[in-house]
């Protein structure tokens, strides 16, 4: 007996293909689902010459509700977002995040902890992170033997 498959790929790819598609769409309704995946809202981190750079979007957070500080290599953001339920109050739709929850960023360079500064503006945490002096590009000079 011969069976013939109608696509080129393998049964069982196919077979985990469709249970991803499963899978993901049973948490699509969740709150923190897309959050849960990678550990909080999703963060950009670049580097320019003289410091690193970090934005989180956080929508709806107070100064009063976040706490960063840098240990060594790592930059840690903690937020914890009140629950504002009131008496008789009924959620129909319940999609935004509550509750707390905290994000721990590797930093690719040496930074100077004691030179951090973070703005919170319209929702969008920025963070910089001044590079440490053993961390700068420094010009070295070639001089010419004769």
């Amino acid at each position: 007996m011969v069976f013939r498959y109608l696509s080129t790929r393998h049964p069982v790819y196919q077979l985990r293909d469709e249970m991803d598609r499963l899978l993901s769409g049973m948490f699509q309704s969740a709150p923190l689902a897309a959050m849960a995946r990678r550990e909080g809202p999703a963060v950009n981190v670049w580097e320019e010459d003289d410091a690193l750079r970090v934005e989180m979007e956080v929508p709806g957070v107070k100064n009063e509700h976040l706490d960063i500080s840098v240990v060594e290599n790592e930059l840690s953001i903690k937020v914890d977002l009140p629950d504002h339920d009131e008496e008789g109050m009924t959620y129909h739709r319940r999609e935004r995040p509550v509750g707390s929850f905290s994000r721990v960023v590797p930093l690719p360079v040496e930074v100077d902890a004691e030179k951090v500064s973070a703005e919170l503006s319209q929702g969008v945490l920025r963070v910089t992170l001044p590079k440490a002096p053993s961390a700068k590009p420094r010009k070295i000079n070639v001089s010419v033997a004769e």
